[in-house]
């Protein structure tokens, strides 16, 4: 039996007990909060962290994340849970694509962060000292933003230490999104989490600033057998599915400020070369014909009319 206090970020729970608080944290001279709850198992075993809201407008995570905050029974608990379902509350309510105000940087390219930078740097180097680097396994949920639509992924980092990257994948496969991306994306989450040793698993469900039931129990349900491949708990969530694994996430971005009028969908197969849609000026002469990047299924799209230069048309997990 576990009897030892477990304490994150000033929040302490003792063996058994669920405590959870709404921080006021001060970054780089702005204030902000983040809600969190820490969940002390009765018994011992891991520390497993997750994540939500890294980006604000991503829902689908959040709303899982909180069902799971209240839903486990600490007594029935074998280790330690944190949660932070809301880790980017500036944007959250801003309903901020992308970006973190006030600095306006993506706070999933600023990990591990820095104390002395910018709002989002020292909000990354926070989460990754409190939460993120506590972790025995750790877990980011995402989704396709306000503007994007996506079908199910996950993203874990190849390292080259076969022994992080197998438990890493084993994760992935126990969370059961139809495909896994190995990639890596410089500055994210789970990069900086494996970049220490720890697994880590970016998961992808839902878009669009929706929340459906069938997404948040499809996010739901990763996350419970997640916590019964750790051995946290047991559940009776269904099985995971079989899983692909691809070893490619090609982006397309846009070359100019206009009207993005694409001409694929969502979780279409297209071929390198393809045409996948046009980019056109203010006044509608076209600016770009887009192309897709490479072979595969189209993971996520931009779903809305605005474009900005440089901003993601699409990527394609091949």
């Amino acid at each position: 039996m576990s009897n030892e206090p477990f304490d994150v970020a000033g929040l302490t729970a003792q063996p058994g007990e669920r405590v959870s608080q709404v921080l006021e944290l001060t970054l780089a001279g702005v204030t902000t909060q983040l809600p969190l709850f820490v969940l002390n198992g009765a018994q011992d075993g891991p520390t497993i962290v997750i994540t939500a809201a890294i980006h604000g407008a991503e829902y689908v995570g959040t709303v899982a994340a909180m069902r799971l905050a209240h839903q486990i029974d600490p007594a029935q608990l074998r280790g330690q849970l944190v949660i932070a379902p809301i880790a980017s509350m500036l944007a959250y309510k801003k309903r901020s694509i992308y970006i973190c105000p006030p600095d306006d940087k993506n706070l999933n390219r600023c990990f591990p962060g820095d104390p002395q930078g910018s709002f989002a740097e020292q909000l990354a180097d926070w989460l990754f000292q409190n939460l993120i680097r506590r972790a025995d396994a750790y877990l980011d949920l995402h989704g396709g933003d306000l503007n994007e639509g996506l079908v199910p992924f996950s993203i874990v980092k190849r390292t080259g230490n076969a022994t992080l990257d197998a438990a890493a994948m084993a994760l992935a496969e126990a969370f059961g999104l139809p495909d896994i991306v190995a990639s890596e994306v410089k500055g994210a989450t789970v990069g900086a989490a494996a970049d220490i040793g720890i697994p880590a698993v970016l998961a992808e469900v839902g878009g669009q600033g929706v929340w459906r039931s069938d997404e948040v129990q499809q996010m739901h349900d990763g996350l419970l057998r997640s916590l019964a491949h750790m051995d946290l708990i047991d559940t009776n969530a269904p099985p995971a599915p079989a899983t692909r694994v691809l070893s490619e996430f090609a982006w397309l971005r846009s070359e100019h400020d206009g009207l993005w009028h694409p001409t694929c969908e969502v979780g279409d197969t297209v071929t390198k070369g393809q045409h996948v849609g046009e980019v056109v000026d203010y006044l509608g002469n076209l600016v770009q014909t887009a192309v897709s990047p490479a072979t595969g299924t189209v993971l996520f799209l931009v779903t809305t009319l605005a474009m900005n230069k440089s901003d993601p048309l699409l990527a394609v997990g091949a």
